[in-house]
């Protein structure tokens, strides 16, 4: 199972090449624009969002401003059901999406949902997970944390920005498989509307460690709020070496997350080539790679019909790997 999963950690780092100076469509071009971040403020997916919105506009490639709307509710379900049930046809709305919507889908979370129920327009990045505790922690280790769950599973909780099942869920009960631990189900795990909020629960005492992608947490490592006792990715980051990773404390689990976007699958043809090209012009910038490269995301691109083939690859190991380790039967 181990290898299973590392392989989805390698496709989702590997970089797909771009043909340059992508053209956007003739003849159309949005009328007040939307991005729906399925969390609160503060997460990947608010993240995914408003970059992609002040980017588009800087880059001239829309000439009204993108509203960011936030929609929480069932990690991403609500935002998922309102643009199939009632706006299955707006050529102007995008949405945020990661490894968690494709997790989630696999899972059965989406209730009646399938991929086949929106157009999948884009990656453009993929980040590493990370496990992180309070500056104050007794924790001094990932080691000395996992010990601690490994005696009492119910003593560490842990939080994540979704719900339960989800790609935050799974990193740490794939830490404890890792550890030894048989029923990794029974891991304390505290789901918040958002990154921002799972935050908020640590800063305040609520739980007792993090679990989400590095971009999320890098402003509070950096503020001195945070200590990151393990990074999910194979060797210590370039630009972070005293990050340690959890595969040199012992536990060789790898995971990184996508990040895109989808849109409603009834907008018209034209709609779909105008923001799959747009996303591509992001992508292709300089800036946006700088950006990228400040918030510690890798450039990872997948577009039209790769985007669909790669998203229900990610759906294939989902589910195996759910099943793995008891999630779904």
């Amino acid at each position: 199972m181990q290898s299973r999963f590392n392989l989805i950690a390698a496709t989702a780092i590997a970089v797909a090449s771009l043909a340059p100076g992508a053209v956007l469509a003739q003849g159309f071009q949005p009328e007040n624009p939307q991005c729906i971040a399925p969390s609160n403020p503060g997460g990947g997916w608010d993240f995914i969002c408003r970059t992609t919105a002040r980017f588009l506009f800087d880059l001239g490639v829309m000439d009204d401003t993108m509203q960011v709307t936030n929609m929480t509710g069932g990690g991403g379900g609500v935002a998922f059901a309102h643009v199939t049930k009632e706006r299955n046809d707006d050529n102007n709305l995008i949405v945020a999406a990661s490894m968690s919507t494709s997790a989630r889908i696999a899972q059965g979370i989406y209730k009646g949902a399938s991929k086949d129920d929106v157009h999948w327009l884009a990656t453009f990045g993929a980040e590493y997970g990370a496990i992180a505790v309070d500056a104050d922690s007794e924790f001094q280790t990932l080691t000395q944390m996992m010990d601690a769950i490994l005696e009492d599973p119910r003593s560490v909780g842990i939080a994540g920005g979704s719900s339960v099942g989800s790609y935050d869920h799974i990193k740490p009960m794939l830490l404890a498989q890792a550890a030894g631990m048989e029923d990794v189900t029974k891991i304390k795990y505290v789901s918040y509307s958002g990154g921002g909020e799972a935050m908020t629960g640590l800063l305040s005492g609520s739980v007792q460690a993090v679990s989400g992608d590095f971009s999320e947490m890098l402003g509070f490592v950096e503020s001195g709020d945070i200590r990151i006792i393990g990074i999910l990715a194979p060797e210590r980051l370039k630009n972070y070496p005293d990050i340690p990773t959890a595969k040199e404390q012992g536990y060789d689990v790898v995971g990184a997350n996508w990040r895109g976007l989808y849109m409603p699958k009834g907008a018209s043809d034209e709609a779909k080539e105008f923001w799959k090209n747009a996303i591509m012009t992001m992508a292709e910038s300089d800036d946006f790679k700088t950006a990228l490269e400040a918030a510690a995301i890798e450039p990872f691109n997948n577009f039209g019909d790769d985007m669909d083939a790669f998203v229900q690859s990610t759906i294939d190991d989902v589910t195996k790997l759910s099943k793995e380790i008891g999630i779904i039967k």
